[in-house]
């Protein structure tokens, strides 16, 4: 994809929306896209919540450890002030950042940026999951990925908690987390 340029010279922005359930490839599927923007020249910049700090604190790193450096934010409207430079903007795990992200979205669009997002579209119980819902509703191209069920090896597209944490938001990986279908998560 490109930046688009109108005849009066204006770059037209859009939204990307990566999603899915956790382990099926979405930060991955982000690192590449913003490596592809990195590599036609244009100018990258890459957030995420200040509260992931799974693998690293200052890069977005997949499950299968490829990474590429972010700036790790409190909120979604420091990215606004960030940005400013930039002309492809990538945020990991959007479904951490309060409603405010969708506004930020928006106005980066509204700038000519490309905004590429990624996040689980849905929580552990399956339920829509944070600003995921009405990103998906205003994003000009959305990916859904799937991870491969564990129990019975078919897609994916529930992350299931194996443990007995309570609350929507428990960070976690392989120790909190396994990818199962509908079938086998409802067991």
């Amino acid at each position: 994809m490109f930046i688009e340029q109108n005849l009066s010279g204006l770059k037209r922005g859009w939204i990307e929306v990566v999603c899915g359930s956790m382990f099926s490839g979405k930060t991955e599927e982000l690192i590449r896209r913003l490596k592809r923007a990195k590599i036609a020249n244009l100018k990258v910049e890459i957030y995420k919540p200040a509260l992931d700090t799974r693998y690293d604190q200052n890069k977005v790193v997949s499950h299968d450890a490829n990474s590429i450096s972010s700036t790790p934010v409190d909120n979604a409207k420091a990215i606004l002030l960030l940005a400013e430079n930039a002309e492809v903007v990538g945020i990991d795990e959007a479904q951490f950042f309060d409603e405010e992200i969708i506004r930020v979205c928006e106005a980066l669009v509204l700038q000519g940026k490309r905004v590429i997002v990624a996040g689980l579209d849905m929580d552990y119980l399956g339920k829509p999951f944070g600003p995921m819902p009405h990103l998906l509703a205003i994003a000009d191209f959305i990916t859904k990925l799937h991870a491969i069920c564990v129990q019975c090896g078919h897609l994916a597209n529930v992350s299931y908690r194996t443990s007995e944490e309570a609350g929507t938001v428990v960070l976690g990986e392989k120790n909190n987390y396994e990818p199962r279908c509908r079938i086998c998560a409802s067991k």
